[in-house]
């Protein structure tokens, strides 16, 4: 098949390119620094000419609550309308685990309306929803952090390795569209504090990590399980500590 995987160039994309491509697909990377810019829609008719398969991996540049907001529902209606026109018939985007619990943030806001525009566009989809990735523990440290301690919500996360996560948005895109979501995780659960404890102490950085009750998640509040998967989510197999020793 030909499958277009919009934002191909990045962290995910790029991972997902390649797996495609070892599995026979002809996999295209799409992304504003190739030509193809969903928000302007400039090349998509192009890039999208006999593609079977569109994997949507993009993020916004800016997390901010109107700029997440404008990037989402423009570069998805801009997408699907191009994938009407070219006749692609399996749409797959990658979304957060937890999306509809977590309204309280900008960011997750712009991808529930990202998730509505998709099922309400009468094209074949799937949606993979995946927990946090082992690589974003300092990055949610950083955006968490007040002087030189982290105030992490008192919940728990089961986070996975991006490979992880770009096997199943793969695995997905090869796939039948299943005509709604298909959610992964990792293969452990652990207290928020006590993963990103464990990603900075194996960088050696020396900020205090606490709970903090009145901490929320990326302007979210979070209950004990709102971050975790379904039961019948597939289980990745990649544990951090593994990881973790892995990047020494």
């Amino acid at each position: 098949m030909k499958v277009v995987v919009i934002g191909g160039t990045g962290l995910i994309g790029s991972k997902v390119v390649a797996l495609l491509g070892r599995h026979g697909h002809e996999a295209v990377a799409a992304s504003p620094n190739t030509g193809v810019n969903t928000l302007t829609g400039e090349g998509l008719a192009d890039v999208l000419q006999g593609a079977q398969v569109v994997v949507d991996v993009s993020n916004s540049p800016s997390f901010e609550d109107d700029a997440v907001m404008e990037f989402f529902r423009t570069s998805t209606t801009n997408l699907l309308n191009a994938e009407a026109d070219a006749g692609v018939t399996h749409h797959v985007a990658l979304s957060v685990v937890g999306t509809d619990r977590l309204q309280g943030s900008g960011y997750f806001r712009a991808k529930q309306v990202q998730e509505d525009l998709i099922k309400a566009s009468g094209l074949p989809y799937s949606i993979v929803h995946a927990t946090q990735f082992f690589e974003f523990a300092k990055g949610l440290a950083d955006g968490m952090t007040d002087g030189d301690t982290v105030r992490l919500p008192a919940a728990k996360i089961q986070p996975m390795v991006s490979d992880d996560v770009a096997k199943a948005v793969g695995r997905t895109s090869a796939g039948a569209p299943v005509h709604g979501v298909v959610e992964v995780g990792g293969p452990e659960t652990f207290e928020i504090e006590e993963f990103i404890r464990m990603g900075l102490d194996a960088q050696g950085d020396p900020r205090k990590v606490v709970t903090d009750p009145q901490a929320t998640y990326w302007g979210a509040a979070l209950s004990e399980d709102t971050l975790l998967p379904r039961p019948d989510a597939h289980i990745a197999e990649t544990k951090f500590a593994d990881w973790l020793g892995q990047q020494k």
